[in-house]
């Protein structure tokens, strides 16, 4: 079940499709990354992105989100105000810091993020990062923005979600959300 909770978040924009996904994609991306002990072994990262993500890409800042996920950003604590600097600082010395300053790789100008007009098959949203050692991918992930800031990857795209999502207020429709409100006196905003 979705809550409103995960339809109405906080996070960069324009676009939740463009902006927040690509972000949370960085992270998980960087998150594997730690959790399979690879960070370290790390000294190149580069994104292929597709589709509408690639199209729109630098006018929604998709490639911005996409760099401050790989820094182990999330889209509502991210400090907006730090990110101007901090990809400057990657576009200069064309290295970037991963997970939270933890490890340092090279981030090349010209291929660190690239641009493809076409779609991977799946969806038009789609975007794939890679953890190189020198000349070696070590790790590679697929990962399409469906909407709404939900990211699924390539291995799990159409499966049905297995996490059951516990709400305090759970409902089904519009009617049922204003019963609610109405019987118990809450309002939308105290929920």
């Amino acid at each position: 079940m979705i809550s409103l909770f995960d339809m109405f978040k906080v996070g960069i924009g324009p676009s939740s499709s463009h902006t927040v996904g690509p972000m949370k994609a960085g992270k998980q991306f960087v998150d594997d990354l730690v959790e399979k002990g690879l960070l370290d072994n790390v000294t190149r990262v580069a994104v292929d992105v597709y589709g509408s993500l690639s199209l729109t890409g630098k006018g929604h800042h998709t490639d911005i989100a996409i760099i401050m996920g790989l820094a182990g950003n999330e889209p509502a604590t991210v400090d907006i105000d730090s990110i101007p600097g901090f990809i400057r600082d990657v576009e200069t010395r064309e290295r970037l810091l991963l997970a939270q300053g933890r490890h340092e790789v090279d981030f090349p100008k010209d291929d660190g993020m690239r641009f493809h007009n076409g779609n991977l098959p799946l969806h038009e949203n789609g975007m794939q990062i890679h953890a190189w050692h020198d000349d070696t991918v070590i790790y590679s992930k697929t990962y399409y923005s469906i909407g709404g800031g939900f990211i699924v990857d390539e291995e799990h795209f159409g499966q049905e979600a297995t996490n059951e999502v516990t709400v305090p207020y759970p409902f089904k429709s519009a009617k049922e959300m204003l019963e609610y409100c109405n019987s118990t006196g809450l309002s939308l905003s105290a929920w």
